[in-house]
């Protein structure tokens, strides 16, 4: 067996009950006992992809092998991780289901500081409401290039699909000012309850404004976040390239 490979990279199909149907979601495993449970990231996927697309576009596989970390990467759809008005109960899937199915199916730790929540674009979004609705599931919580101010998409985005998704999805529910809102949820939080913070965005980013504005959010509600912008698209070359770092913050290696 190679030093440091992973011994699995699993597609599991199970019967979701908060969705009323069968989905998926690719699990990494490490390669080694150490004795203990592994520590587990839940990554989550962008809009346009699904639960394969971290495994696929990325060496997520490598990283993790490297710091004995299991990867659970989920299945959501185009639903902003949220119950939908005209459609099925994601956010129950994703905040109460899918933690309780990975216990069940895996071996990997269920302590609070040896899990952590991580996502790119939607997924970003995902990761951050989970982590401040949630503060004490999660050590530590990254989004790199995400969808970080739903209410201004709700507002504000005139494109004609977004519209109709987040109609879809949220229906004559507001989310400004609710718990779809990272903002509010922000002026809501108790810094000293919440997870370690890491934001990180490419400066060639269409969604640069609203993680900029999620930044000012956190300092003027006094929320530590490690937030850094560089050069960089909305792309999989980017989000490659800042997943080790991501990884070694959530460890708490840098």
């Amino acid at each position: 067996m190679p030093q440091n490979g992973v011994v699995a990279l699993i597609r599991c199909d199970f019967d979701s009950e908060a969705l009323e149907l069968r989905t998926a979601m690719t699990v990494i495993l490490p390669d080694r006992d150490t004795g203990a449970p592994p520590p587990v990231l839940y990554l989550l996927h962008g809009l346009t992809d699904d639960h394969t697309a971290w495994s696929r576009f990325t060496a997520v596989e490598r990283y993790a092998a490297g710091h004995h970390l299991a990867v659970v990467m989920p299945q959501v759809h185009r639903s902003f991780y949220a119950n939908e008005a005209y459609g099925m109960r994601f956010w129950d899937f994703l905040s109460a289901e899918l933690p309780e199915t990975v216990k069940q199916f895996f071996r990997v730790s269920g302590r609070r500081e040896e899990t952590y929540v991580a996502g790119l674009s939607m997924g970003g979004y995902g990761a951050m409401k989970w982590a401040l609705r949630e503060p004490e599931r999660f050590a530590a919580a990254a989004t790199l290039s995400g969808a970080l101010d739903l209410a201004y998409i709700q507002e504000h985005d005139r494109r004609p699909h977004m519209r109709a998704l987040v109609a879809r999805v949220f229906g004559d529910r507001v989310v400004a000012g609710g718990d779809e809102d990272l903002m509010h949820l922000l002026r809501e939080a108790d810094p000293r309850r919440l997870p370690r913070l890491m934001l990180r965005c490419g400066t060639e980013d269409d969604l640069l404004a609203q993680n900029r504005r999620f930044v000012a959010a956190c300092r003027a509600n006094g929320v530590e976040l490690n937030a850094r912008f560089g050069p960089g698209e909305h792309a999989w070359e980017y989000w490659d390239e800042q997943l080790p770092a991501v990884i070694d913050f959530l460890l708490e290696k840098s």
